[in-house]
């Protein structure tokens, strides 16, 4: 028999070998901890809607969830991380536009996002755009006035990230000429707009604590209707008529992972985020539970490149990857 034969015959034999273990493996899970990758670091949105998870997914599950923060590259090292890791579900990420539906417009990625084993969408909601507290701008009007006469240093938590690409939207649609000032992640970010070395920032719900501390003035939403969390803040498109950008994250699993012990992480979920209790949390922090069937999801993610692909080309937003 030739060699390429006996290969063929070897692999064929191995096949129900391969099944059986992945099925074995499906009936135990989860026998051991699971880790959640959040690719920023800790205080933003994106950490906010992990923790907020760990704990009931934990009692559902009946093991352990904890959380590694693994930051850089907008969020693109986080997610490496999880693609590369055993496809066995002991290990997934918070995923979000950066990371999946407009990183690929902006750079090379280190892993394709459709091959991931996705989740579902955790949560949605508006980003905020936040102002320094001295900033001589008291309304939507005057900040754009203001916007027009001076230069209007904004921040976001990278290039690429959801964030950049809401506040770049905004500028493309209002044509104010502001500079953009990237940090790496929200953290860094609030800190440097309560500090007022920026003067506005485009930001996720973690916003929410300095605005209600009275660090930093919230100017408005860029929701297109106005949001119950922050009711006088008006929304982008009472000044920019059509804006309109809602950021969401999401949580997958590395390719491959095996379809039954992804059902259990779904179903898991999913149980998980329609508890009253859970959602009322969320609520409350601003991070609006948003899940969807998988079929559905999916066909969220085949979608939203587009949007974004389209902010990227105009704004020809560019990451230096030397």
């Amino acid at each position: 028999m030739g060699k390429t034969r006996r290969d063929l015959l070897l692999a064929a034999l191995a096949l129900p070998v391969v099944a059986a273990t992945r099925d074995a493996m499906a009936q135990n899970f989860p026998n051991r901890p699971i880790r959640i990758i959040v690719p920023f670091p800790p205080g933003g949105g994106v950490d906010m809607t992990a923790r907020l998870l760990m704990e009931p997914l934990s009692k559902e599950l009946g093991q352990p969830v904890v959380i590694e923060n693994k930051a850089g590259a907008g969020g693109i090292i986080g997610v490496e991380a999880m693609s590369h890791a055993a496809p066995d579900g002991y290990t997934l990420s918070l995923t979000g536009v950066g990371t999946l539906t407009a990183g690929p417009h902006l750079r090379r990625m280190p892993y394709d996002p459709m091959t991931l084993a996705h989740i579902t969408r955790l949560v949605r909601m508006p980003f905020i755009m936040a102002v320094r507290n001295d900033l001589p701008a008291r309304t939507l009007p005057e900040f754009m006035d203001l916007a027009r006469r001076t230069e209007i240093r904004w921040a976001s938590g990278g290039i690429g990230t959801s964030q950049h690409l809401a506040g770049e939207l905004f500028t493309q649609m209002s044509g104010l000429k502001m500079v953009h000032v990237p940090y790496r992640g929200t953290g860094p970010a609030l800190n440097d707009l309560a500090a007022g070395i920026v003067d506005a920032y485009f930001g996720d719900p973690a916003t929410l604590g300095l605005i209600k501390s009275g660090k930093v003035r919230a100017m408005a939403v860029t929701s297109p209707e106005r949001w119950p969390v922050l009711p006088e803040a008006p929304t982008l498109a009472e000044a920019v008529p059509g804006y309109r950008s809602e950021n969401w994250y999401a949580i997958a699993a590395p390719p491959k992972t095996p379809e039954p012990v992804i059902a259990v992480l779904t179903a898991a979920i999913l149980k998980v985020m329609a508890d009253p209790a859970v959602r009322a949390k969320y609520d409350e922090a601003g991070l609006h539970p948003a899940t969807l069937p998988r079929a559905d999801y999916v066909s969220f993610l085949q979608q939203d490149p587009k949007t974004w692909g389209e902010v990227v080309a105009k704004g020809n937003i560019k990451i230096d990857e030397n």
